[in-house]
């Protein structure tokens, strides 16, 4: 009974950890040179678990709070965690559903503007 229950805490942290969503943000102000339009860009990372993915197209990560669509943005980076970009092929073969990510993206109105992908190495 004890292993069953120790087990069974083990299964449910492992399985909420992989789907945490934690966000931090990251705050860029820029002048044009004659001290007139500031502008203020926001990037936040949440993390979770690839839910639904067609590449261009469809990226959902299954968070905390439920899954969560991302509009891809103009220019979208995919690396790992120790920063190395990934390559069309590489993309290809290892973004895929079940897996867990990390997703950095600006906030446009109500929508999620992805912009770097991370996935573990």
């Amino acid at each position: 009974m004890k292993l069953t229950t120790t087990l069974l805490a083990l299964a449910l942290s492992t399985g909420i950890s992989l789907a945490q969503t934690t966000t931090t943000e990251e705050t860029t102000t820029t002048t044009d040179g004659a001290g007139g339009t500031t502008t203020t860009t926001t990037t936040q990372t949440s993390t979770g678990t690839l839910h639904e993915y067609s590449p261009g197209k469809t990226f959902i990560v299954k968070e905390t709070s439920g899954p969560m669509n991302y509009r891809y943005g103009q220019s979208v980076t995919y690396v790992t965690k120790s920063g190395q970009t990934l390559t069309e092929e590489q993309v290809r073969t290892r973004v895929k559903v079940g897996v867990p990510v990390s997703v950095q993206y600006a906030t446009e109105g109500e929508t999620r503007v992805v912009n770097r992908i991370i996935i573990a190495d």
